[in-house]
């Protein structure tokens, strides 16, 4: 092993042992390396003022050599702003913007201590670098049975964990705090599990009151309090889009200093919030009372990206940088954010007109980009091939009864369309059923 992953694991071991406990193998292996061409070229970069001849990029006239073709589309920036790398951990300004948004959102986060937030490529990237850090091959990921499908993905089959499914609504169409209870209680022999909340959630467009929100943290709460290490992932893709009465602030809020066995970790960013879904820029963000062991999970973080994509994209931090910090940014996401609030209302209110009550129910939800209707005479993959075949419509089936419609990208006008071709395509299915 080497050394600075030693040293960064007895840091861990130190401040908080059930927190060094959580370490999947890689991680207790993996180290930023200190000594390289990193570290080289930084320090080059501050003392070199003659000649800098360290970093794998190219100079012209004292700017990172560009084309002309690429720099005209781009002229609204620097190049050094757009063609450099941008460091491991991401842009330091963007860093230190994203955390004071997420402090401005979320005002109780002012009372707690977490770490600056790291870019990653996105939202995936960053579940994957959790995966990488605290998955081995047998520990428990525990979501919901309505949930995003690459979560398999991500933990189970990148990296052996076995997923733990629970109902996410209880009878009274609630979230199920007992049963997300239940399946961390039942982790007691492993001693560890990862839960992933995420709300709003995909598919279903869900998010928790703030009772319920109680009731999760409680439900964390006792899982720590039986001795189980609880790694407590907040997938916070669609944060900020709660149209109702709901939790108005991501559980990793809720969850900062409950408990030394818990370790809250945030997973957010500006691909779905800020509508810019190809810029892949996402964060990861943990809390901790120990600014030491904050430090040495930065660097292992940083470990992890160096290993497998070096650094993010330069270009889209420095764009989302721009927005965030742009004096227009508030109003025009109002402006969005109304916008998505008209399409889930409508939706709602197509759906409660009873037209539809025969072939069909809804799950709850109150925000995100989602909701999902359970058929309840025909199978909803069968429905999604007739609709696109007959009708031209995109849904998407989730096992044999439910279908989830983005109601995000369906124009408020055209949201009554859209559902009266869906139960038209339910009628063609049961009149062939019936001949």
């Amino acid at each position: 092993m080497h050394s600075l992953a030693s040293t960064l694991n007895e840091t861990i071991q130190r401040e908080n042992p059930h927190v060094y406990e959580m370490l999947s193998d890689i991680a207790k292996l993996i180290y930023f390396p200190k000594e390289g061409i990193l570290s080289q070229s930084a320090e080059a970069k501050a003392k070199a003022k003659k000649y800098n001849a360290t970093i794998g990029i190219a100079l012209e006239n004292g700017q990172p050599m560009h084309l002309k073709v690429i720099q005209d589309n781009l002229s609204a920036y620097q190049p050094k702003d757009i063609y450099e790398y941008a460091p491991p951990a991401g842009k330091p300004e963007l860093r230190a913007a994203w955390r004071k948004k997420m402090i401005e959102e979320q005002p109780s986060l002012a009372n707690h201590t977490f770490s600056n937030p790291i870019v990653t490529n996105a939202l995936t990237h960053g579940l994957s670098i959790v995966s990488d850090l605290f998955a081995d091959s047998g520990d428990s990921v525990i979501i919901p049975d309505k949930n995003w499908e690459n979560y398999e993905l991500t933990f189970s089959i990148r990296r052996g964990a076995e997923m733990v499914y629970y109902p996410l609504y209880n009878d009274e169409m609630k979230f199920n705090a007992a049963a997300l209870r239940d399946a961390i209680l039942a982790q007691k022999d492993k001693g560890k599990a990862i839960v992933v909340l995420n709300f709003p959630n995909n598919p279903t467009g869900y998010t928790p009151g703030p009772e319920e929100g109680k009731q999760i943290i409680a439900a964390l709460k006792e899982g720590a309090e039986a001795g189980i290490n609880i790694v407590a992932v907040t997938d916070d893709a669609y944060f900020g889009l709660f149209f109702e009465d709901s939790m108005h602030e991501s559980l990793f809020a809720g969850l900062c200093d409950v408990h030394p066995r818990i370790l809250p970790v945030k997973v957010d960013g500006a691909t779905k919030e800020d509508y810019v879904w190809g810029f892949r820029v996402g964060f990861i963000t943990y809390a901790s009372p120990s600014s030491d062991l904050l430090s040495a999970l930065e660097q292992k973080t940083m470990g992890i990206i160096r290993a497998t994509l070096s650094s993010g994209s330069h270009p889209s931090q420095t764009f989302v940088l721009q927005a965030i910090t742009a004096p227009e940014y508030k109003a025009q996401k109002q402006e969005k954010f109304d916008i998505m609030k008209g399409r889930a209302n409508r939706t709602k209110e197509v759906l409660d007109s009873s037209k539809y009550d025969d072939v069909w129910t809804y799950y709850p939800f109150n925000s995100g980009y989602f909701m999902c209707l359970k058929l309840k005479t025909v199978e909803a993959e069968t429905l999604r091939q007739h609709l696109l075949e007959q009708y031209g419509v995109g849904t998407i089936a989730l096992g044999q009864t439910d279908l989830r419609i983005a109601f995000s990208c369906i124009e408020e006008e055209n949201i009554a369309d859209l559902f009266e071709l869906v139960y038209s395509g339910v009628k063609d299915l049961e009149n062939a059923l019936t001949k």
